[in-house]
């Protein structure tokens, strides 16, 4: 599989890279042999850049990728995790529910200081079982997790000596890059305007379907030479699945403005022979900015069907079809939206 470079280092990942939320049991019970399955298909498919962090199943998913990529030769694949939660113990009958079933029986706080970001990495590792990770990126950091007022105080830790902590860890060698791991445009260009970073994880932003990721933060990432690493590229399901009932998008039940939109989508992949899925998981690699693109799985089955979609490229002629169906996300509110 081709690879590309995160930002300005020297560190480079391969295109499609494998993120391990659902290996933590989102929203489905995830076995661990199934887990075991499923990164073996992803390693089998030429996949060597695993994305997880300790949210995923309070720990879950960290233990499962760091039981697979033990296994690997040193040096063989790239591993990211991320910062900004830290999980303590809680009794069984109080772990909370954030949609990760069967998750270890821990919670999380959220710390964006240094102390926080360093203690942090410390857990990755032992949960890991590694002694190495290559990026970090800081966790759903921004108004559409804490809500705008809660972000200020989150924002303030992390510019005010959490990105210190990052920056220390790159410098000694211990990573090989840091960024951001969110589901929203206004953190990033924050951020960004304070301080230079290697790569942002954005998931939904920068889709076939949603381009909220265009107007700024696309510009600004290949004036500073950021890489972009895209999630979320079905939107929730719904460029996968196209507008049958019960599809999702951004999270939640797809408005009829959106079932709409993607069902012209639909029409337009149908006509060129392809599903929609297909140029949906190639969109984001057309720009250079994009490092790789994320999938996620708890399924062998479903990881090599996706893999089968991004060979071979579809035609740059294509996608023009599609620019008179795509939204950008409306300004969040006063509120968090999602845990």
């Amino acid at each position: 599989m081709q690879t590309r470079t995160i930002g300005r280092t020297d560190l480079k990942v391969t295109e499609i890279s494998f993120g391990a939320a659902a290996l933590g049991g989102l929203y489905r019970a995830c076995p661990r042999d199934q887990a075991m399955e499923t990164l073996q298909a992803a390693w089998d498919s030429g996949i060597r850049y695993f994305d997880v962090a300790p949210w995923y199943g309070f720990g879950l998913g960290e233990r499962r990728v760091g039981d697979f990529l033990r296994e690997q030769p040193d040096d063989s694949y790239v591993l990211s995790t991320k910062v900004g939660r830290l999980m303590h113990p809680v009794p069984s009958d109080k772990v909370p529910n954030y949609g990760y079933i069967d998750p270890l029986p821990f919670d999380a706080t959220y710390d964006y200081s240094y102390d926080g970001i360093m203690r942090s990495v410390e857990f990755s590792y032992a949960r890991l079982g590694l002694n190495r990770i290559d990026i970090l990126y800081v966790h759903d950091i921004g108004s559409y997790t804490h809500g705008r007022a809660l972000n200020k105080h989150y924002l303030g830790q992390l510019l005010g000596s959490g990105l210190k902590a990052l920056e220390e860890l790159k410098s000694s060698g211990a990573i090989k890059a840091y960024g951001l791991g969110v589901n929203e445009v206004p953190v990033c260009l924050d951020v960004m305007h304070a301080a230079d970073i290697d790569c942002i994880l954005m998931a939904g932003r920068y889709t076939l379907l949603d381009r909220s990721a265009v107007a700024e933060l696309l510009p600004l990432c290949e004036k500073k030479g950021t890489s972009l690493v895209v999630g979320g590229v079905f939107n929730s399901g719904i460029l996968a699945t196209g507008p049958v009932p019960g599809a999702h998008f951004d999270y939640l039940p797809a408005t009829p403005e959106i079932l709409a939109k993607v069902g012209g989508m639909e029409e337009i992949a149908r006509k060129h022979g392809v599903p929609l899925a297909q140029p949906a998981i190639q969109f984001p690699l057309r720009n250079q900015s994009v490092a790789s693109v994320l999938i996620g799985t708890a399924k062998p089955e479903s990881l090599v069907r996706n893999m089968q979609l991004v060979e071979p490229r579809l035609p740059d002629s294509l996608y023009a079809e599609f620019e008179g169906l795509t939204v950008v996300a409306p300004p969040l509110g006063d509120e968090a939206v999602r845990v």
